[in-house]
């Protein structure tokens, strides 16, 4: 009987052991389950077919640059209808089909109109934050809201016009709702949600992740941009780090601007600990990157290219320490992938067509691709030790990272082509405008275009 419950245990033990397996390859978050866009995968196509890998389901959705999330087999969605408002949705993984989906009204349109922003789960909780502001914690077993709350006007912003036109400055300022609308992806950090409000009152604020009181909040930090806070280890503790816009948002006013500020905050209690200010983009999107070692990796577009700096702490006092700039890394939408000492990043935009770019974590630039072939603001992840990687317009690639070149190991058009012409502002993007971050969950990559949302078998 002992020998017959010992190997019962030993069998609940490993069947344990399978679903907490199973659950640390959820992509739960933008960025992956790490924030890094790392993930293993076993049996990772390493060559693929003239078609390229199998397309397991497609469906239908609303313009738009928001990227999925996956959890035990689902995959969560904020997608948008401008006529309506933002809609959660949820696709079985299997099959593609919707499950659910929660809507609410929040009609208008905005300059390159649809979604923008990645959900973020939690336990039995998603979070997402619409374009106008509106940030959503729902139960994904009743499919209802628990909370929610506004984080433009609810922090001093003005009402947003709808109808596409007659916002302020570019990334907003003194309150004007942000040229390209409201671009949060909300951070989950122990009991607390955090976002940034960015509105002239207040800067990020933390807030009770189930009922949705307000922990605490900063005051202004600078201009308005479009980047998320991230959560670091620096010093041998976690910090929230935000990055803010030039003064004035995107700084096309002429005259002087302020530079950008970089933050970092104790996610206790919402004090800022340093600033950094050597550093400044107009128009910021991409998240800060945790670069290990007390270094945090600042990138851009709109030729602020990269900055990385140094955090130190003596006794209650910090400082930041600059280590290098260079203008010829950046990215206009996204952090950097890392992989054995480099960086590697899309770096094309209004004024340059760099590509995929290398850089050394010294800050040395390896190479770039430039056009051939062009990379722009596509997703990228790092699966194992290859690169998946959308280029922005409709192709998948599979790249051995490698600091001696570019090194494509397959590619295969699977995304459509089309941006949104009849935005007068949108011909800046290009042609075509497939943006949105990647998920991958159990060898299945979601990818998305402006219509349809795809989910491709990566593996064996």
């Amino acid at each position: 009987m002992k020998r017959l419950l010992s190997s019962a245990l030993v069998l609940s033990f490993f069947a344990l052991m399978a679903i907490n397996s199973s659950y640390a390859q959820d992509w739960p978050k933008i960025y992956g389950p790490n924030g890094n866009s790392e993930i293993t995968q076993d049996g990772l196509l390493e060559s693929w077919t003239e078609s390229g890998p199998e397309i397991l389901w497609t469906t239908n959705v609303g313009i738009g640059y928001g990227g999925p999330v996956i959890k035990d087999n689902k995959a969560y969605l904020l997608d948008r209808d401008d006529e309506y408002g933002d809609i959660m949705r949820c696709f079985d993984m299997s099959t593609g089909a919707e499950l659910w989906k929660y809507g609410y009204e929040a009609p208008g349109s905005v300059s390159f109109p649809g979604s923008r922003s990645v959900p973020a789960i939690d336990g039995d909780y998603i979070y997402s934050c619409g374009i106008f502001g509106d940030l959503y914690c729902i139960d994904l077993n009743t499919h209802q809201p628990v909370w929610n709350t506004n984080i433009w006007t609810g922090f001093g912003g003005e009402a947003p016009a709808t109808d596409g036109g007659g916002m302020g400055g570019f990334g907003g300022g003194a309150g004007s709702f942000p040229t390209w609308a409201i671009s949060q992806c909300p951070v989950v950090y122990k009991d607390m949600v955090i976002v940034a409000a960015q509105t002239p009152e207040v800067g990020v604020v933390a807030f009770d992740k189930l009922t949705g009181d307000i922990k605490w909040k900063t005051e202004s930090l600078g201009g308005t941009g479009y980047v998320s806070p991230v959560i670091v280890n620096v010093v041998g503790e976690d910090q929230v780090v935000m990055v803010t816009a030039t003064s004035g948002g995107g700084g096309f006013g002429g005259g002087e601007a302020d530079p950008s500020v970089v933050a970092g905050i104790n996610p206790q209690s919402g004090d800022v600990l340093w600033t950094y200010e050597n550093w400044s983009c107009r128009i910021p999107s991409s998240s800060a990157y945790d670069a290990g070692n007390d270094k945090i990796l600042i990138i851009g577009g709109y030729e602020a290219g990269a900055a990385m700096i140094q955090i130190e702490k003596n006794g209650s006092s910090y400082s930041v320490n600059e280590i290098y700039k260079n203008e010829d890394f950046g990215d206009h939408t996204k952090a950097p992938i890392f992989y054995d000492g480099y960086y590697y990043a899309q770096y094309t935009t209004n004024e340059r067509r760099d590509g995929l770019v290398c850089m050394s974590e010294d800050g040395e630039v390896m190479w770039k691709t430039r056009r051939e072939p062009v990379f722009n603001k596509g997703g990228m992840i790092l699966v194992n030790d290859l690169i998946l990687a959308t280029d922005g317009e409709t192709k998948l690639y599979l790249i051995e990272p490698d600091p001696s070149g570019f090194k494509p190991i397959s590619s295969a058009t699977l995304l459509s082509e089309g941006g949104l012409s009849d935005d007068p502002m949108s011909r800046f993007g290009g042609a075509t405008q497939n943006w949105a971050p990647l998920a991958i969950s159990d060898g299945k990559l979601l990818i998305r275009d402006q219509s349809q949302l795809k989910c491709v078998k990566v593996t064996q």
